[in-house]
This record gives structure tokens, sequence and C-alpha cells, in this order.
């Protein structure tokens, strides 16, 4: 067990002030809503808190494509009019509307995750978060799902650089879609996502079924749930896949999305669990003492995202928090009772035993076919997107090495830390 872990916090006011437009659901104002609350339980005193850098046009083209990436610095409200073609191509419009400082709101949230995954490269903490991000659905190039850019696979792909494997943990009520579809190919990243399935509900994919392919098979799984799961269900099922998932693959490093749409009276969501089942799911994967990147995600009734993240920054830094909700800018949010419980849902749960045993037992299947841990040979730290192909039947098999040498190889050198793209020394603590 490590001594007290090391906790690295990202927040940028400015993201807080975006507006999706009258009637969209995504609301930013409930990132400024979490942070009060986070500094009224004085959880701000127990870690280091940074502004994250804005990500340049070129980070964020380490996955998503130049012109995407252009068009997003270019469009504004006042131009969209005249960019008809581009915004069917690039699936900008009712659900990822233009908006006032859209790029600059994109550069921030993905700045943060960038920066907490280079802090957690840099052994500088042992936990990094990143409420801000966490945005799952957006592809190579095209916004989805009131996602722009993905920070996470940004983070991951910043990982990658230090970690020969890295697992991907999405706890959002929608399909880590975008997440999943990057890393497809590839057994550097397992991508693993307990989400609502079935009925059409969006995005639509994310079945036991798929699993990966090529080089990625079996590196991805998918655990489809029914309405109304419950804590005792959902936290059980996360307990027993998580911990095979990190016995056999063994991740250097974790990212952990917290989309709390998952929670018992989301508008969007219909699952029905509390803010201490959500939680206990952080727990599970704190405890396995790995490097651990936490974002947000999803959310759509404000004040419960806000107490679920406020009660998770308390999980990471092993604080229980009084049920009270101390005065703060936004108490009138949480009236009538400014309690951090949430009443239970009530939706009906429509996920018997023997159909969560059926899933269950399908991904501990899949689970048996990868081999244990593979290994990858990387000489020096990839400059970008790129993941190197690591063939082992061409090596000699009295030259191949064992896990823990393999390991070793990857680069970790300081030099890369004070590079031109390293912004930590002039973050605003």
């Amino acid at each position: 067990m490590r001594s007290k872990d090391k906790i690295s916090y990202f927040y940028d006011g400015d993201v807080g002030s975006v507006y999706f437009g009258p009637n969209h659901p995504m609301k930013p104002h409930r990132l400024c809503m979490t942070h009060h609350l986070v500094l009224a339980y004085d959880l701000h005193k127990k870690m280091e808190i940074y502004r994250p850098h804005k990500a340049y046009p070129v980070e964020l083209a380490q996955f998503h494509s130049a012109d995407y990436v252009e068009f997003l610095h270019r469009i504004t409200p006042d131009t969209q009019h005249l960019f008809s073609n581009e915004l069917a191509r690039y699936n900008l419009g009712e659900d990822c509307p233009v908006f006032e400082n859209l790029f600059e709101f994109c550069q921030i949230y993905a700045g943060g995750t960038i920066d907490a995954a280079r802090r957690l490269n840099n052994q500088l903490c042992d936990i990094a978060i990143n409420w801000a991000g966490g945005l799952h659905h957006a592809k190579k190039c095209e916004a989805s799902g009131f996602c722009y850019i993905n920070d996470l696979v940004l983070g991951i792909l910043e990982l990658l650089k230090y970690h020969a494997r890295v697992l991907y943990i999405d706890i959002d009520v929608h399909h880590g879609d975008g997440v999943e579809e990057a890393f497809y190919f590839t057994d550097r990243v397992m991508t693993v996502s307990f989400h609502k399935f079935g009925d059409m509900f969006f995005p639509g994919t994310g079945d036991v079924k798929d699993i990966g392919e090529r080089e990625g098979k079996y590196y991805a799984i998918n655990v489809p749930l029914k309405d109304g799961i419950d804590d005792t269900s959902f936290t059980r099922l996360f307990k027993i896949i998580i911990s095979k998932v990190v016995e056999m693959y063994q991740p250097g490093a974790i990212v952990l999305q917290c989309g709390a749409d998952s929670l018992a009276g989301d508008r969007l969501g219909c699952f029905n669990l509390s803010i201490d089942g959500h939680a206990e799911c952080v727990k599970i994967v704190k405890k396995f003492n790995l490097p651990l990147l936490v974002t947000g995600g999803g959310g759509y009734t404000k004040e419960n995202v806000a107490r679920c993240w406020t009660v998770e920054t308390g999980v990471l830094l092993d604080t229980e928090l009084p049920n009270e909700i101390p005065e703060n800018e936004y108490i009138k949010y949480f009236a009538p009772d400014c309690l951090l419980n949430i009443p239970n849902g009530h939706i009906e749960n429509l996920n018997s035993k023997s159909y969560l045993s059926t899933i269950k037992m399908q991904v501990l299947e899949n689970l048996r076919s990868i081999q244990h841990a593979p290994g990858v040979q990387m000489q020096e730290v990839p400059p970008d997107f790129y993941i190197p192909d690591f063939d082992e039947d061409e090596q000699n098999p009295d030259e191949r090495m064992d896990q823990h040498t393999q390991d070793k190889q990857i680069q970790r050198d300081d030099e890369y830390y004070d590079g031109d793209n390293d912004n930590d020394h002039n973050m605003d603590m």
C-alpha cells in the first residue's frame, strides 16, 4: 500500500460559463457547481489544484483529423450559415451545436486531460482528476453526442508514451463508443464500458459481442445493461469484471470515465444508481494502486452531478464527507434539504439475475482468450498519434524477454517532461 496518494486536480472556471443553448441538456455550469462544492468541503486543501493549459490545435490533431480541428477553430455562431456542407460533414447541429467560445471550451477540457496524463507519466502525482473531461463520443473526424474533441483518447495516447498497456473504464450510462473505436484494433488499450444497451438508446453500439478486431480482438469489453440497474447488481458485476481485467491485462495506468448520467433521476439516464453506488466503482478502481486519471462525462441533472463528483473527489482523497452540504455560492440548487445523498430511483430493474449472469459469463469467457499481458517494444517515446506494431512471432523465441524486462524498456526519461509542450511549470496554482 502506498502512503498518502498525491492528487492533482484540474479546473478552469471558464468551462463553466459556456452555454450550449436553450433546451440543450448539456450544462457546463455543473462544473462550477462541482468545483464550489469541492471548495465548500475543503477538499482543495488536500490536493494540488492546476489551471490546465489550452490544448494547441496540433495536440488535438494527435487523434482528430487536422481539417476537423481547423473547422472547429474557425466556425462561430455568426458564420455557421455559410458552412452548411461542413456542418453536415462534421455532424455539428442539434446535438452538437456551434456556440460562443466552442473551440476554447474544447481546448480547456482537452488540455486538462492531457496535462493530467503528463503529470501521471512524470510521477508527479498518483491520481489526476479532470471533471471537465470525459467526452467519450467524439470521433476522429466528427462531433457526436455533445462531444467535439475526445479528450480521453488524447489522454490515453499521452499515457501510451510511458506505459505498455492502458486500461480504460467507462461508467457513463451511454456506451464509450469514441474511445472504443479509436483503439478497436490494438491490444495496447483495453476498453471496458458498462452502459444501457437496446431500445435504440444512444449511441446504439456496445453489444457484448463487440470485442475488438485484429490485434485488438478481445481487448474491447462491453457490458450491456437494461433499464433500472441498482447499486447491488451494478457494483457486484463491476467488481468481478474489473478485478479479472486488471489481473489478466496488467495495465500500467487506468483511465476512469465517471459519467454521472448513470445516477438515479438523471434527465437522460435510466439507471437506479445512488451516489454511493457510483462512488463504489471509484473506490474499487482506486484500490488497484495504479496511476489513475479520472474524468467526468455525461450527467444532466446538474445538482446531482455536482454531488456525485464531489463525493468521488472525497473518495479519491480517502475523505468521507458529512451529508449536510456546507454553505456555498450554489446552495440554492441543493434545496430544500441541502443533503449530499439523493433519493432512490424508482425505475423497474429489468436486469434479471440470469441476464446479468449470462453477460458476466460471456465477458469472462472472452477474457480467457487474451494472452496474459501482451508485451510491447518501445525504444523511445513516440512523438504523436502512433501506436507501435509488435509481432511476437517475428522475435526469436530464445530471445523473447520476460514481461518485466519489456515493461522496463518503456522510456521514462525526464527530458521528455521539460520539452516545449510542457505547461506544468507555468500553471496557476
